[in-house]
């Protein structure tokens, strides 16, 4: 049996060791925040502080950023107005025939709730996007990252995110006509396969 003896230096490792764990984990749980944030409707607020460099380390530097042309091309891209070409939606991926388009609101979204029910949580009240938008997955891997959930978070990615963004992302990059769609597609993937 070894003995253990209580240096100073001994001591410290765990709590140096809980320090990089939790800032690890604080990065990981901002990178999909951000994404998150970035995937929903673009606000002013979301220009300022992509204006302000804050952005680069996730789409890069874009230069000056307009929000009325991200918000027409959000809708364009994610709305319609005669079907969008790249619905965010997990169930119109996963639940479709014939490599069609599936429903909304489809099996893959009741698979999505049930994981938000398991863990307590459910989507903000001033975020009125469904629970399989893409932006809502990626605020609840924020969640799992946050709360240390490493085996959960590897499996929700797996069963869900990893599934299916691979095509919309593909689509995202094809159609869009705004810098900061396509650089934000190409970065949601490279987090996703990390």
């Amino acid at each position: 049996m070894t003995q253990q003896t209580d240096t100073p230096t001994e001591r410290e490792r765990p709590s140096e060791i809980d320090a990089e764990s939790d800032a690890l984990r604080s990065d990981v749980a901002a990178t999909y925040a951000v994404l998150a944030e970035c995937w929903r409707e673009p606000t002013d607020q979301l220009v300022e502080v992509a204006e302000a460099g804050e952005l680069v380390p996730v789409v890069g530097d874009l230069g000056p950023v307009d929000v009325h042309d991200l918000r027409t091309e959000y809708t364009r891209l994610f709305i319609g107005p005669a079907g969008p070409p790249c619905p965010p939606y997990e169930s119109v991926y996963r639940d479709g025939e014939d490599d069609g388009f599936g429903p909304v609101e489809g099996p893959s979204t009741a698979a999505v709730r049930r994981w938000y029910r398991e863990f307590g949580v459910q989507p903000a009240p001033d975020h009125t996007d469904l629970p399989d938008h893409i932006a809502t997955e990626l605020e609840f891997a924020a969640y799992l990252a946050d709360e240390g959930r490493v085996d959960r978070l590897d499996q929700f990615l797996d069963e869900h995110l990893r599934v299916w963004t691979n095509t919309f992302l593909q689509r995202v990059e094809t159609e869009t006509r705004e810098e900061f769609y396509a650089a934000l597609a190409k970065k949601t993937r490279e987090v996703l396969l990390q």
